[in-house]
């Protein structure tokens, strides 16, 4: 490719509405333009760059026994009806009718067109297993889309959807996805991270997330650098402290704590460690009868220690909370604990409420907690003789950097990452829920045990550039690149060596097969060179009169800070180790 003949458009600010930093330097360089809220135009070259990744991922994805299609953006909305999805799905699933007012929606994934695929398709054990995928698009109404391609409203994603006969063969298949998901990330030569991960909306109850590594991440990753022990904030386990229970050592003891409401303000006035302090969430759950009306409330004391933070989603499963919860208001609050937020605690109730303890909590002596007084706490709290025990014990709150790995292996450190594939192992959630079932050896039907795997491809790219970036532009792996190598000739246009040397590379490079561009358009050096820096084309090399009178070119990497001077007889066969051909 020829500059001259190729759509170039680079810029030397972002818009200020572009926060962070693969926004910033994507619109810069040319690789997207933005059309609307969450909304982009795919430029040249961003389009060579998601091409690439397709091309990764299909060859991968074909690999591994997978089959592509390719399923309808707009989907009768009696499909997600049969799931309950269509409700339980939220805003983010844009509905939309017809002229004859038939519902619709725009597909934010496609479990339900594929498992009605299957249902009309696999009648018989002798057709499975079966992989069906597809790289299409795809649309979430965002309240609040930002960060570009990061968190847009509409996107490019390849979805799979595994039928199995029985959960073994389905969890074959969910390794199998597992294995060729790292061979993709593998090639697209990014630092990431797979961790077990919770299921989400999606469903399911096996669930692994690849990372890729970044500190603008949004997702907090939990690691043990001593074994191979990862997972998500959500789903990593914090272990209880070994037991028993120290025994008590302090009265009880109501404390005047003037002003005082949180447990950091607490501990400081107290003179006492943050650990030994204990905080009080308040969540209410409601009981809907079938006319969807609220019947019943029934509130929750939640009690962490003092320096941790409840993670929602355990708390979401744990019985009772599980089909969802909010936190109580102001008024239910009053009325069960007598007090308003900021000195709540589990002695001394007006009403009865259902008591969380984390197991940091369950085990201690001797704690500090609100004594449902305004300005006041208690110390010397203890399990037993204060109070009865709690009504539920769980790991209910955030791990943090140094807790003990639940492998036994060393302790947890914490990064930051940028999700770009999810896989699932979905069982029978969406098969049973559609009456999607297949004929069986014994001839009897059976609803099909399925998994799911995602890749956010238009994603990718952003997450590639929050990885690999400087102040002058992006750095791009070579595997993505939108060009692995440009030519800069200097003075081209007034140079016959110069033009028949840089043309001569060119021609040779190609034919190697290395996807090069040759910059013809007569820039002036610092330009050309400012702008393949923006771009991030990871090899350049470099053809001026003064270089070539002494037989030499220059070659420097992206990452490089100086260029090397190359023989350019011998430059072909270097490049062609350098870039491992």
């Amino acid at each position: 490719m020829k500059a001259s003949q190729f759509f170039i458009s680079t810029l030397k600010e972002a818009p200020a509405d572009a926060e962070v930093a693969s926004h910033r330097l994507m619109l810069r360089a040319g690789l997207i333009k933005k059309l609307g809220a969450g909304i982009y135009t795919y430029l040249p070259m961003g389009l060579r760059v998601i091409r690439k990744v397709e091309r990764i991922v299909r060859e991968e994805m074909d690999a591994a026994g997978a089959i592509e299609l390719t399923m309808p953006v707009v989907q009768p909305a009696e499909l997600w009806q049969e799931t309950g999805r269509f409700e339980k799905m939220g805003p983010e699933l844009l509905r939309i009718q017809d002229r004859h007012q038939r519902d619709y929606v725009v597909q934010p994934t496609s479990e339900e067109v594929v498992t009605d695929l299957a249902r009309q398709e696999l009648r018989s054990y002798k057709q499975l297993p079966k992989n069906f995928y597809q790289i299409q698009t795809k649309f979430r109404d965002e309240r609040r889309p930002r960060f570009g391609l990061m968190r847009g409203r509409e996107f490019t994603m390849k979805d799979a959807y595994s039928f199995d006969r029985d959960r073994d063969a389905a969890q074959a298949s969910y390794q199998a996805m597992g294995a060729a998901y790292r061979r993709i990330f593998d090639r697209f030569g990014l630092r990431y991270r797979a961790v077990a991960a919770d299921s989400g909306a999606i469903g399911g109850d096996l669930s692994e997330e690849f990372q890729v590594i970044a500190s603008t991440g949004e997702d907090a990753i939990v690691y043990c650098p001593h074994s191979g022990y990862a997972a998500n904030l959500e789903k990593a386990e914090a272990l209880a402290p070994a037991g028993p229970r120290p025994a008590p050592s302090q009265l009880l003891t109501l404390t005047p704590t003037p002003g005082k409401s949180t447990c950091a303000d607490v501990a400081a006035l107290l003179g006492l460690p943050l650990a030994r302090t204990v905080k009080s969430l308040v969540l209410a759950t409601e009981e809907i009868n079938e006319r969807d009306e609220i019947v019943a409330t029934r509130i929750w004391l939640l009690l962490l220690r003092g320096d941790h933070d409840m993670n929602e989603v355990k708390v979401g499963k744990l019985p009772g909370l599980n089909l969802g919860y909010r936190f109580a208001t102001e008024a239910e609050i009053v009325a069960h604990f007598g007090s308003k937020p900021g000195y709540l605690g589990p002695l001394g109730l007006k009403q009865p409420v259902q008591v969380v303890a984390d197991r940091e909590v369950a085990l201690m002596a001797d704690w500090v907690c609100g004594a449902n007084q305004a300005d006041h706490h208690l110390t010397g709290v203890n399990w037993g003789r204060d109070l009865p025990e709690p009504d539920c014990v769980a790991d209910i709150r955030n791990v943090l950097p140094g807790d003990p790995s639940p492998d036994g292996a060393g302790e947890l450190q914490i990064e930051r990452g940028i999700e770009v594939g999810h896989v699932f192992y979905l069982g029978t959630k969406y098969s049973r829920a559609m009456n999607a079932t297949f004929l069986d050896e014994d001839g009897k039907p059976k609803p099909f045990e399925m998994g799911c795997y995602g890749i956010g491809i238009t994603r990718l790219p952003a997450a590639a550039i929050e990885q690999n970036h400087d102040e002058r532009g992006i750095i791009w792996p070579d595997a993505i690149a939108p060009f692995t190598l440009v030519i800069c000739p200097i003075g081209m246009e007034r140079s016959a060596p110069v033009r028949e040397a840089a043309e001569r590379l060119y021609g040779e490079l190609k034919a190697l097969g290395v996807d090069v561009l040759l910059d013809d358009r007569g820039e002036r050096p610092g330009a050309m060179f400012a702008d393949w820096e923006l771009i991030g084309v990871p090899h350049r090399l470099t053809v001026g009169d003064k270089g070539l009178k002494e037989g030499q070119i220059e070659y420097q990497h992206r990452r490089e800070a100086q260029p090397s001077k190359l023989a350019l007889d011998e430059a072909l066969p270097w490049l062609r180790q350098r870039l491992g051909l």
